[in-house]
């Protein structure tokens, strides 16, 4: 089942902002979602580029989010259990937490948010890989929402 994701700072397949980019204040873009279907009972966030020149870079991992939850403000903090809510795992860059677009000069990449609704509450230490957070959620994915924006370096 699907559910809407979107941002105020951006609509879908639109330009993000420099604030959220490495050229910026490298803050997370603020995000809204609408109801998750019935039985949600956590929610599991990814952001990744497709388009990196080494494969998919990934941005954020973000899980543990309550099922209550209809949001994430501007700016979620890179501590590993964030006052907004969650749990921070490692992007490619081997950081906890948000890190934004900073593609090299060249075409636009994309940037895709991918809401996951669960229905378990993940009991994951912080600092989880995508891959790892993937492995917990298997057979456990209940809806899905995603908003993709682009990002362009001159």
């Amino acid at each position: 089942m699907t559910f809407d994701l979107m941002s105020s700072a951006f609509t879908e397949g639109e330009l993000i902002p420099v604030v959220h980019t490495c050229d910026g204040a490298n803050q997370s873009p603020p995000l809204e979602w609408g109801e998750p279907p019935a039985g949600t009972r956590s929610l599991a966030l990814i952001l990744d580029d497709p388009d990196a020149p080494s494969g998919t870079f990934t941005h954020w991992v973000l899980y543990g989010l309550p099922a209550r939850a209809r949001g994430l403000p501007q700016g979620v903090s890179t501590d590993e259990r964030p006052s907004q809510g969650g749990v921070n795992g490692k992007n490619t860059a081997g950081r906890l937490g948000y890190i934004g677009p900073c593609p090299p000069a060249g075409p636009a990449h994309r940037y895709i948010f991918r809401l996951y609704a669960l229905d378990v509450e993940l009991q994951e230490s912080p600092g989880l890989s995508k891959e790892q957070l993937l492995r917990s959620m298997e057979g456990h994915v209940i809806g899905e929402a995603e908003l993709t924006g682009v990002y362009r370096r001159q």
